[in-house]
């Protein structure tokens, strides 16, 4: 199975092609730049490096979120677009669950963590048990002090991201004994780990319908329900 795998959920834009566990080709670029922009030229040249067309991909993976709004829509659409045009098989994956997924070998609890602005944090807590990344607390949006608090029942904690140094000194203060990551490889996403998640994963039934899990509405949406009622689910994004 010849897999394309798409991360831009956050600052970080890493795309990947990799044939069962084997990585083909991979780039990822750190600085930040309008995904929107840069995305398609990347897939394109990354595909010409390679010798592939688009036909010769079987599944396209993507990091649905939690992430950057604009980030998650545009990867999200990109591999929608790519997977209904090209009648391919589609697969989400947890944006932080790929991170966590950077430190398989880790022992205890991993936990990925992005900011979320005004002390909160999109988090999520997983383990490997016989070899397969576990989650042990769901993906959320919850404050700091609330997240370390529910870490607390846990031996070993592992922090892993580019924003867990913003929170250093709560962490330290509530879990002293706790891990925080200093490899710089694995602060970031990684579109080849993501691949092979998305590799043993389920694909989408319904590709048309397929959204990003933002966890969390934008302000401008919770402002405006409050003095509307929308008749669907997910009202912005379906308008």
């Amino acid at each position: 199975m010849r897999i394309l795998a798409i991360d831009t959920s956050n600052q970080t834009l890493t795309i990947a092609v990799c044939e069962e566990k084997k990585i083909i080709g991979h780039y990822t670029i750190t600085v930040k730049r309008n995904h929107s922009l840069t995305l398609m030229p990347a897939i394109t040249q990354l595909m010409k490096d390679v010798g592939l067309s688009p036909a010769d991909i079987d599944r396209i993976v993507v990091a649905k979120g939690p992430g950057s709004y604009t980030g998650l829509r545009i990867g999200v659409t990109t591999a929608k677009t790519l997977a209904y045009t090209l009648k391919k098989e589609l697969v989400g994956i947890s944006s932080l669950k790929a991170l966590a997924a950077n430190c398989l070998n880790k022992k205890g609890v991993i936990v990925p963590i992005f900011d979320a602005r005004r002390n909160n944090v999109y988090a999520g807590a997983y383990e490997t048990i016989d070899g397969v990344l576990t989650t042990v607390i769901a993906d959320q949006h919850i404050s700091m002090e609330a997240l370390l608090e529910a870490l607390k029942e846990f031996e070993q904690v592992y922090f892993v991201g580019e924003d867990v140094e913003k929170f250093r000194d709560l962490i330290e203060t509530s879990l002293p004994d706790a891990e925080i990551c200093t490899i710089p490889q694995w602060q970031i996403p990684n579109a080849a780990v993501l691949a092979e998640l998305g590799r043993v994963a389920e694909p989408e039934v319904d590709v048309h319908n397929f959204l990003p899990d933002y966890l969390k509405r934008v302000e401008a949406e919770e402002n405006w329900l409050k003095d509307h009622t929308p008749e669907v689910e997910n009202y912005v994004e379906k308008i």
